[in-house]
């Protein structure tokens, strides 16, 4: 019978690390995950070696609430009040902050060499400093431009249009307009964008420029990296910049976090409703997809380590029984004999010591 108890011990304390192990492992990969997105991890990169906190932020506005180039350039301005009120000065304003903003839509391209209809992301600030995305050849296209006619090309268009990728300075027309080859980009390939983006072959080009093809564009996707002095100071200015709007704020630095994705865990049924009429980019539904994944993660650990804790507490529970019947049925009752017999013996030694000192008289 004892042989069966030891064997039924060593079988729960197997399962009990087993289990762990497992519960320790989907933790491992709530933590992993996120790492590939680079699209998120801007507030980092812009901080550095630095000692103050930055936080990423981004504002999704519905078809209906595109933001304007002007809109871009008062939110910044407005920004950098908000962070100068808070005693957040530097010799220079564009140290505060980088942001960058994007709209997408389709295109039609041709080269003399090939043609076809693609899609078109419209970008500006700085967006290849939070979207770092692999280059194959050439150069990004950037604020500082000084010609708007520059567009980087993703490995298939530039195979439809040329059949290679080292293309920089080659001319081709986008709806009817001159633009040159910047160079060729490959797409990322983490798994979570590969899902995301469905756009098919595609293009970057300036917004300036894509807005000159298309006046009404509008600004569907502005981010912004900014200080954090205090928890949630970034997510809380944009909010007040856009209090009354359809926008959709999100704080990029924070949404893996435990309470973000306990929040998410607890809302899976709700967020697969959208009814605010933003078209997410496919990074930002990247995002989302690793944001389930790690909430599915945390959920699954959570219920993995509810053995091994109630275990935990048996064992406790347990030592403390056996802890308190020792105590009251051992070391108590020996403690008060220990204490009796001491004061029994030191009053005999007293006895003792006053019959020498009377017998001495």
């Amino acid at each position: 019978m004892k042989h069966k108890g030891s064997k039924k011990r060593i079988a729960i304390i197997a399962v009990n690390i087993l289990l762990t192990a497992a519960a320790l492992c989907c933790l491992l990969l709530m933590y992993l995950l996120p790492k590939k997105l680079i699209s998120q991890q801007e507030a980092e990169r812009w901080q550095g070696e630095s000692e103050q906190a930055y936080a990423q932020t981004t504002v999704l506005s519905p078809r209906d609430e595109k933001m304007s180039i002007n809109d871009v350039y008062s939110t910044r301005t407005k920004l950098i009040k908000k962070m100068h009120e808070a005693a957040l000065d530097v010799n220079n304003d564009a140290e505060l902050l980088i942001d960058a903003w994007s709209t997408n839509g389709k295109v039609s391209v041709y080269s003399g060499y090939g043609s076809g209809n693609v899609s078109a992301l419209a970008v500006g600030g700085s967006y290849f400093d939070f979207h770092p995305i692999t280059l194959l050849s050439g150069s990004y296209i950037g604020e500082n431009d000084l010609m708007k006619d520059r567009v980087l090309l993703d490995e298939e268009v530039a195979w439809l249009l040329y059949g290679g990728t080292d293309l920089q300075g080659m001319s081709l027309s986008i709806n009817n307009k001159n633009f040159y080859v910047a160079g060729v980009i490959r797409r990322e390939e983490d798994f979570a964008d590969k899902r995301a983006y469905s756009d098919g072959m595609g293009l970057y080009m300036s917004y300036d420029a894509y807005s000159e093809l298309f006046p009404e564009a509008g600004i569907t996707c502005y981010e912004v990296v900014m200080p954090q002095p205090v928890k949630n100071f970034a997510r809380t200015a944009m909010e007040e910049l856009f209090k009354g709007t359809d926008k959709a704020i999100i704080d990029n630095t924070s949404r893996f976090g435990l309470p973000a994705l306990l929040r998410v865990a607890r809302n899976f049924a709700e967020r697969s409703i959208q009814d605010n009429g933003i078209e997410y980019p496919y990074w930002e539904n990247a995002a989302r997809y690793v944001e389930y994944y790690c909430a599915e993660l945390l959920l699954f650990a959570m219920i993995l380590l509810v053995v091994p804790l109630v275990s935990v507490v048996i064992v406790l529970v347990r030592l403390y029984r056996k802890g308190h019947e020792e105590l009251t049925e051992n070391l108590l009752p020996k403690a008060k004999d220990d204490v009796e017999e001491f004061i029994r013996v030191r009053g005999r030694r007293r006895w003792e010591r006053r019959q020498g000192r009377h017998e001495k008289k």
